[in-house]
């Protein structure tokens, strides 16, 4: 994660046990999603939200129109809560309870994804030219 954790690191400041910012954790929260591949991870998260239920939310947030809310509890239901899933992996690697991690992307989630899709679309470069968009709007 070299190129997440410089660019975020640059961008969002703290990390580590709890002192992670909202930037940090969704960058990592796409990271988990692009799988290693040419994918931005954008992708894979709006599908995991949409199969946990989340599909019209979501929608909100890509589409022109304004963002509909998310609670910690949808975030924890469609990602996985606290035994296993992508949740649970994320709230252990920055060292905080998946719930306080629930809350922080509810809150973050509807914001960053309406900014990295303008227009109402999902990009479709890689996963650096998606942080190259989340590094510029955190600067902005």
């Amino acid at each position: 994660m070299g190129l997440l954790d410089a660019i975020v690191g640059a961008v969002g400041g703290g990390g580590g046990q709890g002192g992670a910012s909202g930037a940090d954790m969704i960058g990592a929260l796409l990271q988990q999603f692009a799988g290693g591949g040419a994918q931005n991870g954008l992708a894979g998260l709006v599908q995991q939200l949409t199969q946990g239920g989340l599909g019209d939310v979501v929608q909100s947030w890509i589409g022109t129109g304004a963002n509909l809310p998310v609670s910690a509890d949808q975030i924890q239901s469609a990602l996985g809560g606290a035994g296993s899933g992508q949740l649970a992996q994320l709230a252990q690697q920055f060292g905080i309870d998946p719930s306080q991690l629930a809350s922080q992307l509810s809150q973050q989630l509807p914001g960053m994804v309406d900014k990295l899709t303008p227009g109402g679309q999902l990009p479709t470069g890689g996963m650096s030219d998606l942080l190259g968009s989340l590094s510029g709007m955190l600067k902005g």
